[in-house]
């Protein structure tokens, strides 16, 4: 276990739109990347760094849940890839980004973090509310 910095944003707010929760862990879409639309977050509830602070039974819940995100977002979108990114450089409390990515989005192939390629388009006819629904009920 890893001390609380001050202030963790992780500890402090729900770290983005709340889809799911178990006293173990919270879903939540990301709503501040707009280019990328279908970008969700696992963010584990308590305060640890590293997925290695995880008892065995916790590490295993943490990625079935990551599983069942990545499982649903190639069901309902045939995204071109997913990614699966766990950083904690600059929020040093474990969470997952589990992001749908497409050939034509603005960054592709590079991460989302890098260098854009081309300008952003958001598929008009995704239906963000649709797919936290099902989301929530893959979930559970």
């Amino acid at each position: 276990m890893t001390s609380v910095p001050t202030p963790c944003p992780l500890c402090q707010d729900s770290g983005g739109l709340l889809i799911a929760q178990t006293p173990s862990w919270r879903v939540v879409r990301v709503t501040d990347t707009p280019a990328f639309p279908a970008f969700y977050r696992l963010i584990w509830n308590a305060h640890v760094a590293e997925f290695s602070d995880l008892a065995p039974a916790e590490r295993q819940d943490c990625m079935e849940t990551v599983a069942r995100i990545e499982q649903l977002l190639r069901q309902q979108l045939r995204p071109s890839k997913i990614n699966l990114a766990s950083l904690g450089n600059v929020v040093p409390h474990l969470h997952w980004h589990v992001i749908a990515r497409f050939e034509d989005d603005s960054h592709f192939p590079n991460p989302i973090w890098g260098q854009a390629l081309r300008e952003p388009r958001v598929d008009p006819a995704l239906d963000l509310d649709a797919l936290d629904r099902a989301l929530r009920a893959a979930l559970g």
